[in-house]
């Protein structure tokens, strides 16, 4: 086994333990902290006991929710970036989060929300994902063709659109439901149905699986798509489904959890950094990078001001924020010492 191989199986192992870290410490701490110790103990007693509903009912979801999303969120921003050979493209950059946004906003204004089951938002927010996805699509191909900085810019204006309705309808909405929308918009992994968990993760886990069949085009591509047509990768084809593949993640993320942004560009960046633009290796540690980056985020916003919780979007964005400078100015200094 070669140098590269045994340091890729390392740098996994290293993700993995921190992931698993990261989990039994969130599990532990809050409003209630339960030690180390009696986290297996209370879990394994079963029912019946203050631990365990803690555990089990309310910390448990959130922090497998929060390994799907960011999982999902992350490998997504590692697929655009990797696909429009552009370093500042996220997720939310097509406008899949206005959309998602528009239909939560539709679904609080009429209230539909209050009339249905736990399913209403996330329904109505991927079918708003959903339409912009097959918008960005629609105005982006042409003769067959999809044009990458068409749909790119298409997104952008998209987004731009769906912010303005979306003020708009907060500008005219109920107090009541002007809270719900303003509390979806920033983002949360509370109370998470178990059905929608297990659907985040089935969605979240095939996506990782679909992105390595194409890890080998993600790698011609950062050579431009002219040399990766030389190489004999099918542009077309492999830019659909990538388009495809990245969207659906954007999309069953945040019709989930709300808009949770940074993720998908701030991780792809620093673990890039890490472990090198190889995408045999980079997808997989920017899916675990991302689910303890969230895992963490997620615990911060339910400690620091405990028993008040803040969303997990804010602490994602400032966060995320603060180290994307942090690596910028850290690739200047770089370049720099160079000339």
């Amino acid at each position: 086994m070669d140098k590269r191989k045994v340091n890729w199986i390392l740098y996994i192992s290293l993700l993995a333990a921190a992931l698993m870290v990261m989990a039994a410490f969130s599990l532990g701490v809050g409003s209630v902290r339960i030690p180390l110790g009696r986290i297996v103990p209370a879990i394994l007693q079963g029912k019946g006991t203050s631990d365990y509903s803690i555990l089990v009912h309310i910390r448990l979801p959130r922090i497998l929710l929060g390994i799907f999303i960011g999982g999902a969120l992350s490998l997504a921003g590692v697929m655009l970036q990797g696909m429009f050979r552009n370093p500042l493209v996220e997720p939310y950059t097509l406008g899949i989060s206005g959309g998602a946004a528009l239909g939560v906003g539709v679904c609080i204004v009429t209230g539909l929300s209050r009339l249905a089951g736990m399913f209403t938002l996330p329904f109505f927010g991927f079918a708003g994902a959903v339409s912009v996805i097959i918008l960005v699509y629609t105005l982006s191909i042409r003769r067959g063709m999809l044009r990458a900085h068409g749909m790119l810019l298409t997104g952008v204006m998209i987004s731009f659109i769906s912010s303005s309705l979306m003020m708009l309808m907060m500008a005219v909405s109920k107090s009541e439901d002007l809270h719900g929308i303003v509390f979806w918009i920033m983002g949360s992994l509370e109370e998470p149905g178990g059905a929608l968990i297990l659907l985040t993760a089935a969605v979240s886990l095939a996506g990782l699986g679909a992105s390595y069949m194409f890890c080998h085009e993600l790698n011609a591509f950062s050579l431009g798509e002219e040399e990766a047509r030389h190489l004999g990768v099918n542009v077309e084809i492999v830019k659909r489904m990538l388009f495809v593949i990245s969207s659906l993640l954007t999309g069953v993320c945040v019709s989930v959890a709300g808009i949770i942004g940074f993720i998908g560009l701030v991780v792809p960046h620093f673990v890039r950094m890490l472990v090198g633009s190889d995408h045999r290796i980079l997808l997989v540690s920017a899916y675990l990078s991302g689910a303890v980056f969230l895992v963490f985020c997620d615990t911060l916003s339910r400690t620091m001001l405990a028993p008040v919780e803040l969303p997990v979007g804010v602490i994602t964005g400032i966060l995320g924020g603060i180290l994307f400078v942090y690596a910028l100015n850290m690739r200047s200094a770089e370049a720099a010492g160079k000339v």
